[in-house]
């Protein structure tokens, strides 16, 4: 799969740019502050509804304008197809394929897959559980585009349950007391919280089991001798392994959620939040025997957290989805030794989108199509 024109309307710094792509290499090349990584990032957000950059869609708008569009051709062997995002800040974004009527964005997922190497993957290692939690997320979503809905359902159970919760702690601080209605409405939030959330913990148990070889090989041809490499999941319902495929796996896991809100019930009623569930847990990251984060060096750091975009790319692959590999700004972050490996890895892929402030920090290994960005223009080389 390979992006074959990529459009931008108001978006960052572009009030309108089109750039005809095609498979293998593409760099981007231009000083600080041209707006080479606004490229990228657009084609990750097709991906994931989501920047690598910021948490909101409002940055993603040029300033003064009201809205902004990405709008990209994909083709995927004899298949060609249009999407087109337009982002309202605000409001609700919308999106079109194939210039049809309007469909909700996420149903537009699927189409470009990414696997993005950025600066900010260092919070991968050195970050918090949320941003692991995300890089997890994203990967299963990619996997399976439908886990978009069910994501987006317990991020609405979990509000609503926090909201409960916040009141009976109100309460409780004033004197007031709870009535066995409310204790009835808490445990309906319960089984639909256990519910939703087993599914997501069901496929971040099998992504981890799945993803943990491939990463540690991954390390091994970026460091040499560096490892082991390991991934261990840790879910605030104890639960430590891939359920059996299947109802009866997400059953055992949902026993076990409904088991745990209801020990950590008293807990949450006094501090108001919700302490058990998918958003609690945490993917420990682990070389050798010590946790990465706190113990790892800055090389070390960044080779694990190559590590695990290769291993997404690699799983991506097998499972038939050839994705886009971005590589924003990444070579200037490395030594010698672990730029070429890198170049060298990912070279084969059917498309290589890399942005670079000078020509120099391309390896060679990944020459082919340059674009010189400067001034809001993009320019073929």
């Amino acid at each position: 799969m390979h992006v074959t024109h990529l459009s931008l309307a108001d978006f960052r710094s572009y009030a309108r740019v089109e750039v005809p792509l095609g498979p293998g290499v593409s760099s981007f090349v231009g000083a600080n502050g041209q707006g080479k990584t606004n490229l990228v990032e657009a084609v990750g957000y097709l991906a994931t509804l989501a920047s690598h950059r910021v948490a909101s869609d409002a940055p993603l708008v040029r300033a003064g304008a009201q809205r902004a569009v990405i709008r990209a051709a994909v083709t995927q062997g004899d298949r060609s197809q249009l999407i087109e995002l337009e982002l309202n800040p605000g409001r609700a974004n919308r999106a079109r394929i194939n210039r049809s009527s309007q469909v909700r964005p996420r149903d537009a997922l699927g189409i470009v897959r990414t696997v993005l190497f950025a600066p900010e993957d260092l919070a991968l290692v050195k970050g918090d559980p949320g941003d692991r939690r995300r890089f997890l997320d994203e990967l299963i979503t990619a996997r399976s585009p439908r886990m978009a809905g069910v994501r987006s359902d317990y991020e609405r159970v979990l509000k609503q349950r926090n909201t409960l919760l916040k009141s009976a702690a109100l309460a409780r601080r004033h004197g007031g007391s709870r009535s066995g209605a409310d204790l009835s409405t808490l445990d309906v939030w319960d089984q639909h919280l256990a519910r939703v959330g087993a599914e997501l913990l069901a496929r971040r148990l099998d992504l981890v089991a799945t993803l943990r070889p491939l990463a540690d090989k991954a390390y091994e041809s970026l460091a040499p001798g560096g490892g082991p490499l390991e991934l261990e999941y840790r879910s605030s319902a104890g639960a430590t392994a891939p359920p059996e495929d299947g109802a009866e796996g997400r059953e055992e896991l949902y026993g076990l959620l409904l088991e745990a809100l209801g020990e950590a019930r008293k807990q949450e009623i006094e501090r108001g939040v919700t302490l058990v569930g998918p958003h609690r847990d945490e993917l420990l990251l682990k070389l050798g025997e010590l946790p990465a984060k706190g113990y790892a060096s800055h090389g070390e750091s960044w080779s694990y957290a190559l590590a695990l975009r290769l291993a997404s790319y690699e799983l991506l692959r097998s499972e038939g989805h050839e994705p886009v590999l971005v590589l924003d700004d990444v070579f200037a972050e490395l030594d010698a030794k672990r730029r070429e490996r890198l170049a060298e890895l990912v070279a084969p892929g059917e498309q290589v989108l890399v942005t670079a402030a000078v020509d120099d920090d391309v390896p060679q290994v990944l020459s082919g199509a340059r674009y010189a960005v400067s001034g809001g223009e993009v320019t073929r080389v």
